[in-house]
């Protein structure tokens, strides 16, 4: 048998016992380990535990992951998963996304200036910007609210969602 054949082989069988052994191991997995008979919490902490060795260093999974963390009321380890995000290399739908956590958690100090350094890295982004704009009407900012709408409506005057969006900004109704 040629040493070419012999490594052939060897990749073959080694391939072969790692889809055995994947294939065993994730049949003997079972997700509801996680959360089945326990208590809300005790699951919740279970399957965020396992949502973070899943995430590594993805930046939108450890901020959904931080997203719950906070808003739940554990505010202190969703704020350490927004912060090392924004440590490193972000984009802005990064800043958004954590913006609208903190918003959501009705903390708006630490929102408003991540929606305006979102804001600032594309002004083109009419979506975006509408979004922020409403979070700003929603907590009292009309003024900047408005200019915001203006700067989203021209670029997108016929977009229904903005016009939607924005209507219920005044009532009080965040935007998703």
């Amino acid at each position: 048998m040629s040493r070419t054949n012999v490594l052939y082989a060897i990749a073959a069988f080694a391939l072969g016992a790692t889809t055995v052994l994947v294939a065993k191991t994730q049949a003997t997995f079972d997700p509801k380990a996680y959360y089945a008979g326990r208590e809300p919490k005790a699951a919740s902490a279970a399957l965020l535990a396992e949502a973070q060795v899943l995430a590594k260093d993805d930046t939108w999974d450890r901020i959904g992951i931080g997203r719950v963390l906070y808003q739940s009321g554990d505010t202190k380890n969703g704020e350490a998963l927004f912060t090392s995000v924004l440590g490193g290399k972000i984009g802005k739908s990064d800043l958004y996304r954590i913006a609208t956590a903190y918003a959501t958690a009705k903390d708006w100090g630490k929102a408003k200036p991540l929606f305006e350094r979102a804001i600032a890295m594309d002004l083109d982004d009419d979506t975006g910007i509408m979004k922020a704009a409403c979070w700003f009407n929603v907590n009292g900012e009309r003024e900047r609210a408005e200019e915001l709408f203006g700067k989203a409506f021209a670029k997108s005057p016929d977009d229904v969602w903005h016009y939607t969006l924005a209507a219920g900004s005044y009532l009080g109704v965040a935007p998703f």
